[in-house]
C-alpha cells in the first residue's frame, strides 16, 4: 500500500475511533514482532476510555505526522514514552493528544486474543521491562524462525 493511501485509511479510522467506535488494523511494518507481526496480525482499536498505563498499545501520531502503534513504556510529567516490541530505543515524551487510539485486542496468529491472555499478559508486563535484554532474545527469534519474522 503506497503511504498515502495509508494516511488516508489511517485518518478515516481515527476518525471512526473518535465517534467511538472499535476498528480492526492490519498490522504493518516489524517494530512490534515478536508480539505483532507484519502482514500476518492485526489489532482492535477503540478511543481510550480509561487512563492509560505502562503496557498499553496505543497508535499515535507524531509530530512529522506519521501514525506509529507501539506500547507505552514509561509515564512521566512531561509526556508517554513509547517503544515498539522489537525496539530497544524509547521514543518520547509525546503529549497525551498525539495518542488517539487503544488496542483492546488483537488477533495473533489467527487467533483473538486481549487482556489476561498469557502472551498478552506477558509482553505488556514482562517484555516491556526487557529493552535492554531484547537484542539477544530477538536475534534468538530471528534465527529460530530462519531469518524472517514470519
Amino acid at each position: 500500500m503506497r503511504q498515502m493511501a495509508t494516511r488516508s485509511y489511517i485518518d478515516t479510522l481515527r476518525e471512526l475511533t473518535e465517534q467511538g467506535r472499535e476498528v480492526r488494523l492490519p498490522i504493518a511494518g516489524g517494530s512490534m514482532v515478536p508480539f505483532l507481526v507484519h502482514n500476518r496480525d492485526s489489532v482492535l482499536l477503540r478511543k481510550p476510555d480509561r487512563p492509560l498505563k505502562v503496557g498499553d498499545i496505543v497508535l499515535y501520531q507524531r509530530r512529522d505526522g506519521r501514525y506509529v502503534l507501539h506500547r507505552i513504556r514509561r509515564i512521566r510529567q512531561e509526556g508517554y514514552y513509547l517503544i515498539g516490541d522489537a525496539q530497544r530505543e524509547t521514543e518520547g515524551p509525546l503529549d497525551r493528544e498525539q495518542i488517539f487510539a487503544l488496542v483492546i485486542g488483537a488477533c495473533r496468529k489467527g487467533r483473538q486474543i486481549g487482556p489476561g491472555d498469557f502472551w498478552w499478559e506477558f509482553f505488556a508486563r514482562v517484555w516491556i521491562r526487557m529493552v535492554p535484554l531484547r537484542r539477544f532474545f530477538i536475534r534468538s527469534y530471528t534465527v529460530w524462525k530462519g531469518g524472517s519474522h514470519g
